[in-house]
C-alpha cells in the first residue's frame, strides 16, 4: 500500500511537471552559467532604477526618522521574501522518487504550490507590475535626457533661466519615442540567458549614477555648511496634505525595492552546484546591502542638502547646476542603465505572453529583410514585444507624474508580489500547520505589510488622478 501511496504522489507531481511547461529536450539545450556576480548584476539592474531618484523626495516627506527607517524596513523585507522565495525555484518529490519540478517564472511557481485560481490572480498583479515598471522606466529616461539639455542651457543662459525651465515645451514625448525606439531593438534579445552582457553594463552605469547623486548632495552639505532637513519632514499647511504625502514617499520606496517577480527567472540562469538557491540567496543578501547603501546616501544627502526644497527628482530637479557635465554624465548614465532595467523587467512579460500562445509563438518565418536580405524571424515574436513597447510608451505619454505613478505602482504591487505569494507559497511548501506560533507571526508580518501598501496606494493614486486633473 506504502508503494502504490508513493506512486500516486509521484504520478501528481508528474503531473504538474508536465503543465508547468517543462520540456525536456528544451532543458537539454539550455546552457545555465550564471554565477553569483551575474545574478547580482541583474538583481542591481532591476533594483537601482528609477526609484532611487525619488528617494531624497521621500526622505523629505518622512524626516529624518522616518525616512531612513522607511529604507531599512523595506530593505529587511526584501531580504526575508527573497530568501523564501528562492527557495521555491526547485520542488522534489518529498518520497524521494527523483521527481524535480524546476519553476522557471514566478507564475510556473505560484500554480505548482498554490494552484490555478491563485495563479489567475498572480498573472494580473504580475502583468499589471511588470508593464507598471517598463511605464515608469519610459518616464525616467525621458526626463533624464530632457536633463541634459537643461543643464547645457543652465551653463549658457545662467542658473535658474526661464527660457531654460519652458526649454523643449513638449519634447519629453519627443525622448520617451526614441527611448522606444532602441527598446523595440533591445526587444528582440531572445530571453534572459542571453542578456548578461546587457545586465553588467546597466549595473555599472548604476553604480556610476549613484555615486554621482551620493557625491553631489555630499558635497552641497559641506558647502552649505549646515545640515538641512527636520525629524518630521517638510511641513505642509494643510495635515491631510501631509498625510497624502507620506503615503506616496512609502509607495516611492516600495517601489524601490522588490525584484520578485523577476527573482526565479534570475535564478534560471545560474549554473549548480552549489545549490541554486544558495547561490540565489548570497547574491540577494549582497545586493540588497549595496543597494541600502547607496539609497541611504542618496536619500538622506539629498534631503540634508535642499531641505525642504528637495526636488522630487534627484538629478533632474536641479538644486544641482554645476558642474553641468558631471549632471549630463549622471543623467546619460541613467539612460543607458534604464535601456537594461527595461528589459530586465520586459522579458519576463514576454515569456508570459509566449507561453500563453504556446507553438504559435516559437514559429521561425524565412522573410525578405529590406537591405539585409531573407533572413529568419519569429514574427511573433517581433509583433507582440513592438506592440508591448509602444503601449508602454502611450501610457507614459497620458500619464507624465514621475512621483506618483512610482509611488502608485510600488504601492499596488509590492503586498501581492512581494509579500502574500512568497509567504503562501513557503507556508505550503514547508507544511506550517495553521494556528501554530510560527504561522502567526508569519501571517501577522504579512497582515502588516498590507496595511502600510494600502495606505501608500491610496496616497499615491490621490497624486496620480490629482495631478492629471490639475
Amino acid at each position: 500500500m506504502g508503494e502504490e501511496e508513493g506512486d500516486r504522489r509521484s504520478e501528481a507531481l508528474l503531473e504538474k511537471l508536465s503543465e508547468s511547461s517543462y520540456n525536456p529536450s528544451e532543458e537539454r539545450q539550455v546552457q545555465r552559467t550564471g554565477t553569483v556576480w551575474t545574478a547580482m548584476a541583474h538583481i542591481i539592474t532591476a533594483v537601482i532604477g528609477s526609484g532611487v531618484l525619488s528617494l531624497a523626495w521621500s526622505v523629505a516627506q518622512l524626516g529624518w526618522v522616518g525616512g531612513p527607517a522607511a529604507i531599512v524596513f523595506f530593505a529587511g523585507v526584501t531580504v526575508v521574501q527573497s530568501s523564501l522565495l528562492a527557495d521555491c525555484y526547485i520542488s522534489r518529490d518529498a518520497d524521494g522518487h527523483g521527481v524535480v519540478v524546476r519553476n522557471k517564472s514566478y507564475v510556473q511557481a505560484v500554480r505548482l504550490y498554490l494552484g490555478e485560481k491563485s495563479r489567475l490572480f498572480c498573472g494580473f498583479f504580475l502583468s499589471i507590475s511588470l508593464f507598471g515598471s517598463s511605464v515608469v522606466y519610459t518616464l525616467t529616461s525621458a526626463t533624464s535626457m530632457r536633463a541634459i539639455q537643461k543643464a547645457n542651457c543652465y551653463h549658457t543662459e545662467g542658473h535658474g533661466a526661464a527660457a531654460c525651465s519652458a526649454a523643449g515645451g513638449g519634447s519629453d514625448v519627443y525622448y520617451m519615442v526614441l527611448f522606444a525606439l532602441a527598446q523595440m531593438v533591445l526587444s528582440l534579445i531572445p530571453d534572459f540567458h542571453n542578456m548578461a552582457w546587457l545586465s553588467v553594463f546597466a549595473a555599472v552605469m548604476s553604480f556610476s549614477y549613484s555615486f554621482i547623486g551620493f557625491g553631489l548632495g555630499a558635497a552641497k552639505v559641506i558647502e552649505n555648511g549646515v545640515i538641512k532637513g527636520a525629524i518630521g519632514g517638510i511641513a505642509l499647511a494643510y495635515p491631510t496634505q501631509k498625510v497624502w504625502r507620506i503615503a506616496q514617499a512609502l509607495g516611492d520606496i516600495a517601489f524601490a525595492y522588490p525584484y520578485s517577480l523577476v527573482l526565479l527567472e534570475i535564478e534560471d540562469t545560474l549554473r549548480s552546484p552549489p545549490a541554486e538557491s544558495e547561490t540565489m540567496k548570497t547574491a540577494s543578501r549582497a545586493s540588497i546591502v549595496v543597494t541600502t547603501f547607496f539609497y541611504l546616501g542618496c536619500g538622506c544627502f539629498g534631503y540634508a542638502a535642499f531641505g525642504d526644497a528637495t526636488p522630487g527628482n534627484l538629478l533632474t530637479g536641479f538644486g544641482f547646476y554645476e558642474p553641468y557635465w558631471l549632471i549630463d554624465l549622471a543623467n546619460l548614465c541613467i539612460v543607458l542603465h534604464l535601456l537594461g532595467g527595461y528589459q530586465v523587467y520586459s522579458q519576463p512579460a514576454f515569456a508570459l505572453a509566449e507561453r500563453w500562445f504556446g507553438t504559435e509563438a516559437s514559429t521561425i518565418d524565412v522573410v525578405e529583410v529590406p537591405l539585409l536580405g531573407r533572413r529568419r524571424v519569429n514574427v511573433f515574436r517581433l509583433c507582440y514585444r513592438t506592440a508591448y513597447v509602444a503601449a508602454a510608451t502611450a501610457v507614459a505619454v497620458w500619464f507624465p507624474y514621475f512621483n506618483q505613478v512610482v509611488g502608485l505602482i510600488g504601492a499596488f504591487s509590492f503586498w501581492p508580489l512581494a509579500i502574500h505569494f512568497p509567504v503562501e507559497m513557503y507556508l505550503a511548501q514547508a507544511k506550517v500547520a495553521p494556528w501554530t506560533a510560527r504561522w502567526l507571526a508569519i501571517q501577522a508580518f504579512s497582515a502588516a505589510c498590507l496595511l502600510v501598501c494600502a495606505f501608500a496606494f491610496l496616497g499615491s493614486a490621490v497624486g496620480v488622478f490629482g495631478s492629471k486633473e490639475s
